[in-house]
């Protein structure tokens, strides 16, 4: 008993241990790939920050994406560093390699000399003949000549395995000489990095102090946003509980008419069977006062033309096909709603490049104390140019306008939709069908904040708005 507990204790070490080994053992070209992705987003967060550089006044969008270039470059810095530790690691291992390398090249090289010796000593032929005739029984030459051929064998296998050892330290030269070449260029990076960074919180600090002398403006400012986003969001609402209501009444009047067809088919099939029962009845008082010579033939006519039924109308055909086709529009729409649901954290961006600027739900103010905002969506801010594209198939079912907020597009995805809001220009119409990835509209440039390019975007599940940061992939 002690035994297996002692055998569980080692072996959960060991999972630990190989946990912490797999965490650890994060391969230089991971990290740097997460590097080049990470000077991605740096480069287009420095193209915006670029952008508002013909705006000479102190804005809240100057600081946003000031805010963003030092948490990305901090984010840069800590893998860079991280990567230099994992090329320390793997220079340091590489050096043992090549050394164990070196020493049984040395040893092969030494174990070759003596065969050398050896065969010099033997090398004539005369002496090698004797060897083998010199034996005493014929299993003893055979022998002897065996180990004539494989002590020739062996000769050319060293041969080899000193080449292929030769191979090897080159390999981890030239290995040892680029990681070297690559810690010196990061080591480098991540100087120039770090003096980026010490500009940028330097820049900060000033945009903060400026824009904290202009709270009564930036609280004015506050509330005009404020109130153009409540007008958004409610009027959002609104268009998405109208969508709902009128589904909802499609569904409500199929589903009306399915059950007045039943009816109506329950009536017409009681009513035949009332006429067929009080035929069978009159058939009976027919054949009761039949003659008493009269053919049997007569009361079997009377019977079967009695109890025939009667066809179908083609109205019922028709009325099942309409039947049907709800039927299949609400299976596409199940459909379309758990593929949407099952992709959650995995939907595209609903923009090629940019960032979160404003977060879902309650949100500190960036220089304002004591003030929050409720968002009921997320902004995502891009270089200008950019354009919204859709995060999932769906059919486009509202084209909007705002004053002051411009253009919106909602895409139905079942009983999920996704809204795209601050577009200047739609490239889709209402009905149309889209795909994952597909461009519906400009994303609105505000050339008097600083060339600021945002979009709003929200996803609902049927009247309940929902975090899109969830639904989107990190």
């Amino acid at each position: 008993m002690r035994f297996q507990i002692h055998l569980r204790i080692f072996v959960m070490m060991l999972t630990l241990m190989a946990i912490v080994f797999s965490t650890q053992a994060q391969s230089v070209k991971e990290l740097e790939a997460q590097r080049k992705q990470t000077l991605q987003r740096l480069e287009s967060t420095n193209k915006m920050l670029n952008e508002t550089k013909n705006s000479k006044r102190s804005s809240l969008n100057k600081l946003t994406i000031i805010k963003k270039n030092i948490t990305e470059r901090k984010v840069l810095i800590k893998n860079i560093s991280t990567e230099i530790g994992q090329l320390d690691t793997e220079i340091v291992h590489l050096d043992q390699e090549k050394t164990k390398l070196e020493t049984k090249l040395q040893q092969l090289k030494s174990d070759y000399a003596k065969l050398v010796q050896e065969a010099h000593i033997n090398q004539n032929l005369y002496a090698r003949i004797m060897f083998v005739l010199s034996a005493k029984t014929f299993d003893q030459s055979y022998r002897r000549l065996r180990y004539l051929q494989e002590y020739s064998d062996y000769r050319k296998n060293q041969v080899n395995e000193i080449e292929k050892v030769k191979t090897e330290i080159v390999h981890k030269n030239d290995s040892l000489q680029v990681h070297k070449t690559t810690k010196v260029k990061v080591v480098q990076q991540k100087e120039n990095e770090a003096q980026k960074l010490s500009k940028d919180e330097s820049h900060e600090k000033v945009l903060l102090t400026d824009l904290q002398k202009k709270e009564k403006n930036l609280r004015a400012d506050l509330k005009i946003q404020q109130k153009k986003a409540n007008d958004l969001n409610n009027k959002i609402e609104r268009i998405i509980a109208e969508e709902i209501r009128k589904a909802d009444a499609r569904r409500a009047a199929a589903e009306k008419k399915r059950v007045a067809e039943n009816n109506r088919r329950q009536t017409e099939q009681n009513r035949r069977l009332e006429e067929q029962s009080k035929a069978r009845t009159v058939t009976k008082n027919i054949a009761k006062g039949a003659p008493k010579n009269a053919p049997k033939s007569y009361t079997k006519s009377l019977s079967k033309s009695e109890s025939r039924p009667e066809p179908e109308s083609k109205a019922t055909e028709n009325d099942n096909s309409t039947s049907s086709s709800v039927s299949a529009l609400t299976r596409e729409e199940n459909l379309l709603s758990g593929n949407f649901e099952r992709n959650v954290g995995r939907l595209p961006w609903p923009t090629s490049n940019g960032f979160i600027r404003g977060h879902f739900g309650i949100q500190q103010h960036p220089v304002l104390t004591h003030v929050t905002t409720n968002n009921k969506g997320i902004y995502i801010q891009t270089p200008s140019g950019s354009n919204a594209r859709a995060v999932f198939e769906g059919v486009v079912t509202q084209r909007f306008s705002i004053p002051g907020s411009n253009n919106g597009v909602i895409i139905q995805h079942g009983n999920y939709r996704t809204v795209y809001a601050n577009l200047t220009q739609i490239f889709v119409k209402e009905g149309e069908k889209v795909s994952a990835k597909q461009a519906i509209g400009k994303i609105y440039t505000d050339d008097e904040n600083g060339n600021k390019t945002e979009l709003y975007f929200q996803v609902w599940k049927d009247k309940n708005v929902q975090n899109p940061e969830r639904w989107i992939s990190r």
